[in-house]
């Protein structure tokens, strides 16, 4: 239950449009609800703008359709990250139609409210193509959230006039999310050029010595460019939470 379904459930039992019997069903399950493999956070939304994400593995398909089935019930959109796609076929017909899988990102999205307006401009950048899935995942947590999201893809330091040649979108946007494996030099290059915060997303893409994205991410840590941060190693999904409140502060 998020601010704008509470607000309207109360007002309603002000103007005596609804029975208190009536609310005490919907606020039942508040603050969380017991499944026994897992107690979701009903509460989450009214807390922090957010209702509770379902990270999927380790979690069989039955007990993600479960939290699925749960929280549509109680009115949050939905948010599914490190969903397989052979998890996603087995619950697919399970599933209501406005279901998005997005298969390279490994993210399932569901619009349960209304699509919000859109507001401010994230922008993600890869230094690779084989970057993209992280990307990806970043992508469609913004895009859910209600941010408006684009990204820009391939253009690390190995060619540099590949990121001087977008120096214009990179000046509009007004939180950009660097999704880099490798060196993760991208990071502070993009951090130069740009006066708004930057992200970091260390990859685990690149050979032996990158040690499954802990060289990039101290790349990342260790940058000289200012108003830049990293998140851990293939967090596209926390990249993007924290772009998004960032771009909701700018109004």
């Amino acid at each position: 239950m998020n601010p704008l379904q509470l607000h309207k459930l109360l007002n309603d039992l002000y103007t005596q449009k609804v029975r208190p019997d009536t609310v005490l069903e919907q606020l039942r399950t508040l603050p969380f609800e017991d499944l026994g493999f897992a107690h979701v956070d009903h509460h989450r939304p009214l807390r922090n703008g957010m209702a509770e994400v379902i990270y999927c593995e380790g979690k069989t398909p039955a007990q993600i359709s479960g939290i699925i089935k749960k929280q549509l019930k109680a009115g949050c959109d939905i948010l599914a990250t490190r969903l397989a796609a052979d998890s996603y076929r087995k619950m697919k017909k399970d599933l209501p139609a406005k279901a998005v899988y997005n298969a390279e990102g490994r993210v399932l999205t569901i619009q349960k409210n209304a699509k919000k307006k859109r507001f401010g401009q994230i922008l993600i950048v890869t230094a690779g193509t084989s970057d993209l899935p992280v990307a990806e995942e970043a992508m469609a947590t913004a895009d859910l959230l209600g941010s408006n999201v684009e990204k820009i893809v391939d253009v690390g330091v190995a060619g540099i006039h590949r990121i001087l040649d977008k120096i214009d979108r990179l000046r509009k946007a007004r939180v950009i999310v660097v999704v880099a494996g490798m060196d993760g030099a991208l990071l502070s290059v993009v951090g130069g050029l740009v006066d708004c915060p930057v992200i970091g997303v260390p990859t685990s893409v690149g050979y032996g010595a990158s040690f499954g994205g802990v060289a990039a991410l101290l790349t990342m840590l260790n940058s000289c460019s200012t108003g830049v941060g990293a998140v851990n190693i293939d967090n596209g999904f926390g990249a993007a939470c924290l772009a998004h409140r960032i771009n909701m502060m700018g109004g």
